[in-house]
């Protein structure tokens, strides 16, 4: 496959590409680069590490001219890890769960709120201006984790790798503007950062909010399991109510 890099990288290039070593390799480097840059901007929201690996990655692969498939082949192991890191978002759930059950009923309450908002502006613009059904249902569970968000789109006639371009795309926006909403609002409780971070842009967020705060780590991770739940039951609702 030809590449536009320097020769000698080239070759190393195309025999890296025979080896399942390279996706592996690439996204390692690729999450270490990112990372130095994270902390070299002093964190800024703009200099998010997991965004700027998904951009700097998405390059590297259009200027190597290497095809997704042969990426994915190393990268498959870390792909696996996703699984055991949403379930190790239990551990500092568990070390905060005095003030997560002290307050369970607020967050059961702003949650749903947020979860109809998210779901229910979305589709309600879509529809506004025009966009096919299938398209406003594929927007509808676009602030759920991934999984959940293409099996709900799926059965309410929505298309699924839509849904999944929604969910990457909200969860990379997101990201970049929770943390300079919460200044602009005043909104100082890490709890309550993480929460809304967690309902809006699921895994990313969260992660991102883990790295700055475990307690907001911790109910971020609370609320991504519960907007899953919620939208899930509250979406065929939505979907009813405004006749999509």
């Amino acid at each position: 496959m030809h590449s536009l890099l320097p020769l000698p990288l080239s070759h190393v290039w195309v025999y890296l590409q025979t080896q399942p070593l390279l996706g592996l390799t690439a996204t390692l480097c690729v999450w270490e680069a990112a990372n130095f840059i994270d902390r070299k901007a002093g964190r800024s929201a703009l200099s998010n590490p997991t965004v700027l690996s998904i951009i700097i990655m998405a390059a590297l692969l259009l200027l190597t001219r290497t095809s997704y498939q042969t990426y994915f082949t190393g990268a498959v192991y870390i792909h696996f890890l996703l699984g055991p890191a949403t379930v190790a978002l239990a551990v500092p759930m568990y070390a905060n769960w005095p003030a997560i059950r002290e307050n369970f009923l607020a967050i059961f309450v702003s949650l749903s709120a947020g979860s109809f908002v998210a779901a229910g502006s979305a589709m309600v613009i879509a529809h506004a201006l025009g966009a096919p059904r299938d398209v406003v249902i594929s927007l509808g569970p676009k602030s759920v984790t991934t999984p959940i968000a293409m099996g709900i789109s799926q059965n309410l006639g929505g298309i699924p790798s839509l849904t999944a371009v929604f969910v990457m795309v909200t969860a990379m926006f997101g990201t970049l503007v929770c943390s300079g909403m919460f200044r602009l609002t005043r909104v100082a409780d890490w709890r309550a950062r993480g929460l809304a971070a967690g309902t809006v842009a699921h895994g990313l967020a969260t992660a991102r909010m883990l790295t700055l705060n475990e307690t907001a780590g911790a109910f971020g991770g609370l609320a991504i399991g519960l907007n899953g739940v919620i939208t899930s039951l509250a979406l065929p609702l939505l979907v009813s109510i405004f006749g999509f």
